[in-house]
């Protein structure tokens, strides 16, 4: 719920793409902002319902996918379309680009920048400590 959970609702078939061409883009982790707190970059990792709770530092950032087939006027499904081997790359893709990211330890490239990031007290604290700083 929210905006840190945002729904799409996407038509395929007939005379719109295919499913296939409306999930491609999803084998690739795109890196988003969104990570623990949504203050952080991370890799979007595309799983099953069953695998959409994250905890490892709240994350990577994952999507889920239900499908759905309209037939007869009746709604069938879901299908849960990550559930699918054909995905298991850009999972392991996804975790490795986490692991990269998670290195640089808390701070950027990992973290978003001061001005954007939310759910924290880190713009207060560097407020306070800001006489302290020093230019290189």
């Amino acid at each position: 719920m929210g905006k840190d959970d945002p729904v799409m609702i996407v038509r395929a078939q007939q005379n719109f793409p295919a499913v296939g061409e409306v999930l491609e883009p999803f084998r690739y982790p795109w890196i988003i902002e969104g990570w623990m707190r949504g203050s952080h970059y991370g890799p979007l990792m595309p799983v099953s319902v069953k695998q959409a709770t994250p905890t490892r530092f709240d994350g990577p950032p994952r999507v889920a996918c239900l499908g759905f087939q309209l037939a007869d006027g009746r709604l069938i499904g879901p299908r849960d379309m990550f559930d699918d081997p054909s995905y298991d790359e850009a999972r392991r893709d996804a975790n490795r680009i986490a692991d990269v990211l998670r290195l640089h330890g808390p701070f950027e490239p990992h973290r978003l920048p001061l001005d954007e990031m939310e759910y924290t007290t880190m713009p207060q604290i560097m407020k306070k400590l800001e006489a302290r700083w020093v230019k290189a």
